[in-house]
């Protein structure tokens, strides 16, 4: 997978409003929708807007106002949840970036997973 953006991956098309979402939060430069597989009682994705690939291509060349924007929509959706650690167990954020991490759609998201106990992350090679 490299870095050219694809237009017709799923979530571009959720974006354009071609493939229906449940979503969770809109902000000007975000989305947040209950994942279609999820993994654990709370499985939300966080994603931008703008046409980025991957975590380090959205750090590089996003604006502020994306990042900012971005991160405080996370934050949101974790205490919309219940998951924050305000009011919750916690969560875990992940962002899986290209082959080796296992990125399934090439645009940058971000699950957040909670409402259970998680387990280890990743297991000792």
């Amino acid at each position: 997978m490299g870095y050219a953006y694809d237009d017709q991956n799923i979530f571009a098309r959720i974006l354009r409003g071609e493939i229906p979402n449940k979503t969770v939060l809109e902000t000007a430069h975000s989305l947040a929708f209950e994942d279609i597989r999820p993994q654990a009682p709370v499985h939300v994705l966080v994603i931008p807007k703008g046409k980025y690939v991957s975590y380090d291509d959205f750090a590089r060349n996003a604006s502020e106002a994306e990042i900012v924007d971005f991160v405080r929509t996370v934050g949101e959706v974790c205490r919309m949840t219940g998951v924050a650690l305000d009011a919750g167990e916690g969560f875990r954020a992940i962002a899986n970036s290209g082959g080796a991490g296992v990125q399934e759609v090439p645009h940058f998201h971000t699950h957040i997973l909670g409402g259970r106990g998680l387990g280890r992350m990743l297991q000792p090679a």
